[in-house]
């Protein structure tokens, strides 16, 4: 199988306004009303996020539902048939100053849609414009290749994408972001970013908001979403991350959440023409709560 190993380190500043011909309303549709989580309220600014990508190719799902995320001879256990079904029914709700935001895991049918978000959010970082090029129409291929493969890893992996709704009456719902977890080693990246997290261990990558609208805590939610899923998916007491150096806002706010540094990439690291990063992590409280856990 060939393969392109790309790691993108993006603040994520594109100036991305999503469009689509649908009117999907996720706040209205019946796949959506199961009971929403009650999280904590907390409203922070968020802006600037980490990206890693591996890509690779392979055949593209058609389902619009996450239930048969598999490739030919794949054959899912029962455990993981019923997470599955748990990351299906998986959602976090919040309200915010300025309107809602409401995650859950990507469907096969938003992957077009998520692709445009981060595909515009990394070629803003990597200053491929104009918008329409050779070089981002080649990275939205990629990126729709590597959420398609990323799909059949589920469900030890998910991607989360966030609609955010405001306030006002005449207000429409908008994609508003995304982010990706691994929850174990089976999920994992082959070729992480530098320092290398633990492959067993929960990790948190490929977080964007859309550029109008940040600053009303959208990101702290994706990263709150995010953990509210692997106390559900994952016994593991630790979760990780990264945050380049020169990104003082995501360090903030990973730092309010509970995050500390635990290693720094070396400055040789910019001999690969990369920005230094942090890898951060969290150390969960150990509860019995197994009963509960998926």
């Amino acid at each position: 199988m060939a393969s392109l190993c790309v790691y993108i380190s993006s603040s994520c500043q594109s100036n991305f306004h999503f469009s689509h011909t649908q009117q999907f309303n996720p706040y209205k549709t019946p796949f959506l009303h199961s009971k929403p989580t009650t999280p904590l309220q907390i409203s922070h600014k968020s802006s600037n996020f980490n990206t890693t990508l591996t890509f690779s190719t392979s055949q593209s799902s058609s389902s619009s539902t996450l239930l048969d995320p598999l490739k030919p001879g794949r054959t899912l256990t029962n455990n993981e048939l019923e997470k599955l079904q748990f990351l299906e029914n998986f959602r976090y709700f919040q309200e915010l100053k300025s309107g809602s935001v409401l995650v859950r895991v990507m469907r096969d049918d938003e992957i077009d849609m998520t692709v445009g978000l981060l595909t515009e959010s990394f070629a803003d970082s990597m200053m491929m414009r104009p918008k329409g090029s050779m070089y981002v129409n080649l990275l939205g291929i990629l990126v729709k290749q590597y959420l398609t493969d990323r799909r059949f890893l589920m469900p030890h992996t998910a991607t989360l994408i966030g609609y955010y709704k405001g306030d006002d009456e005449d207000s429409e719902v908008e994609l508003a972001g995304t982010v990706e977890i691994s929850f174990n080693k089976m999920g994992a990246n082959d070729k992480p970013p530098t320092p290398s997290p633990p492959r067993d261990s929960p990790y948190i990558c490929n977080m964007a908001v859309l550029k109008s609208l940040r600053r009303r805590g959208i990101g702290w939610h994706l990263l709150k979403a995010s953990e509210e899923l692997i106390s559900q998916m994952s016994p593991s007491s630790e979760i990780y991350l990264h945050c380049r150096m020169i990104d003082a806002a995501p360090l903030t706010m990973y730092t309010k959440a509970g995050y500390s540094i635990v290693k720094t990439d070396n400055i040789l690291v910019w001999l690969t023409l990369q920005k230094r990063k942090h890898l951060m992590r969290k150390q969960r409280p150990i509860t019995d709560n197994s009963s509960d856990r998926i």
